[in-house]
């Protein structure tokens, strides 16, 4: 692969090349994705989405859109720091091309600005309730009228996929979703394959899937654009990642690692004296000691400890980034750039104790419980009355439901799969306060 194809501007639709030298730097275009990206209507929805507990009360716990803000600033500093390497390296970027160090930051902020926007209500647990729904409920049924990848889509359904479809699907009178560049939306293709094969190779990129049947299209022409390396032939799509996605990677596990870790304590979950000392196990190499005992109040040690944190994983990621360039730019590098890290003990020590303290209690787990309930129930009304109406066998109570549908979503003149598609992703839409509201209407416990 190339940096100076891998860097490309175009955007849905043009009819010319854009060239980063005729750019207006006022008005950069790798920051007009990052703009576009926090006004859209599915950005705004993550202020009410589970990171990792689900309805939380409280003030302090993060949000999908809290944490989606910060992996962005994380991936701005992993950008700027690696491509002020890179332009070092390859000097024709800046001296031919006009790239500063500053379009790798961006492209790749808005990139991980993006990253979560896709994400279904209630976390993780969302998405496998979706599933869940096709592989094992009521939705079952649906699985003959589709093809063999149609099936898959649903029931794995795929946050990542749906970001796709959100960035990129064209509706009446916006052409091409929010018409990012091919760069940004190539940094953010973290698994640049369909939903099958599943799982083909151990290397990372195959772990999950990229997009839906639906935009099978649209995803082969923009890894064509930038020059992505074609990894399976045939009828089965898939691409190497574009290397700013280790990146985009790289700044998520970073923000999940340690602000995740950082809500637990603050919850109670996680008792604040155990977890400092997992954090200075962290950051032992570089913390100012005489600076750190001169904090008296917890939430400072804690705040200085998280920020010591953030900044050598960042470090070491960037550098971990370039020494494997070659390998990257390959296709050849199977691996997150976290599990070469140096502190890798230290990240799986801290992972381990969320995973025991944070996301198997028991609040935790009650609530994503009700969110299983939630999900099937909503998709079972709302898939069983879009596809009466397709099959004209519509009752009052189907006409009725369907009103409430947003209209992008109300459309049955479409295949089987596309119906189905379009109701899993209105769910996926839905914050987890308005995925209650509506479940408690259907089920008639609130007028």
């Amino acid at each position: 692969m190339n940096w100076d194809q891998l860097l490309s501007l175009k955007r849905f639709g043009d009819t010319h090349k854009r060239l980063r030298n005729e750019q207006n730097e006022t008005r950069l275009g790798f920051e007009v994705d990052y703009d576009r990206v926090i006004f859209s209507a599915a950005f705004r929805s993550l202020q009410d989405k589970t990171q990792v507990i689900p309805l939380s009360k409280t003030d302090f716990v993060h949000t999908r859109l809290t944490h989606s803000l910060e992996v962005s600033v994380v991936g701005r500093s992993l950008g700027r720091i690696a491509g002020e390497k890179l332009l070092k390296k390859h000097t024709f970027l800046s001296e031919t091309h006009g790239y500063k160090f500053g379009d790798f930051g961006a492209i790749v902020a808005a990139a991980s600005l993006a990253h979560d926007i896709g994400n279904p209500p209630f976390g993780h647990s969302g998405e496998k309730a979706i599933g869940e729904f096709f592989a094992h409920g009521e939705g079952k049924k649906y699985q003959s009228v589709l093809s063999q990848k149609e099936v898959q889509d649903i029931i794995d359904f795929e946050g990542n996929a749906n970001g796709f479809k959100l960035l990129t699907e064209s509706r009446e009178g916006v052409m091409g979703g929010l018409r990012l560049s091919y760069a940004t939306l190539g940094a953010f293709m973290k698994y640049p394959k369909e939903s099958l094969p599943k799982k083909p190779t151990t290397h990372i990129s195959d772990k999950k899937f990229g997009f839906f049947q639906s935009e099978k299209k649209f995803f082969k022409e923009v890894a064509e654009e930038l020059g992505l390396i074609c990894t399976r032939g045939g009828s089965d799509l898939s691409y190497s990642r574009h290397p700013l996605t280790y990146l985009v990677e790289a700044a998520d596990d970073i923000c999940y690692t340690i602000i995740d870790f950082e809500d637990g304590i603050n919850l109670g979950l996680i008792s604040e004296e155990y977890a400092l000392e997992y954090l200075i196990k962290l950051v032992k190499d570089t913390i100012n000691t005489a600076k750190y005992n001169s904090l008296t109040i917890m939430s400072d040690r804690l705040s200085y400890l998280r920020a010591l944190a953030i900044n050598t994983l960042i470090s070491d990621a960037v550098s971990i980034f370039l020494e494997n360039e070659e390998a990257i730019l390959k296709g050849d590098f199977a691996v997150s750039l976290l599990d070469r890290s140096h502190y890798k003990a230290q990240i799986e020590d801290i992972i381990q104790l969320s995973v025991n303290q944070i996301y198997c209690s028991p609040g935790v787990i009650e609530k994503e419980i009700a969110g299983y309930k939630i999900i099937s129930d909503i998709l079972e009304v709302y898939t069983r009355a879009l596809v009466r109406q397709k099959e004209g066998k519509s009752t009052n109570y189907d006409k009725l439901l369907i009103e409430t549908l947003p209209h992008a979503y109300r459309n049955t003149e479409g295949t089987y799969y596309s119906i189905l598609l379009n109701a899993c992703c209105y769910v996926a839409s839905l914050s987890d306060s308005a995925a209650v509201h509506i479940h408690n209407k259907i089920s008639g416990r609130q007028l």
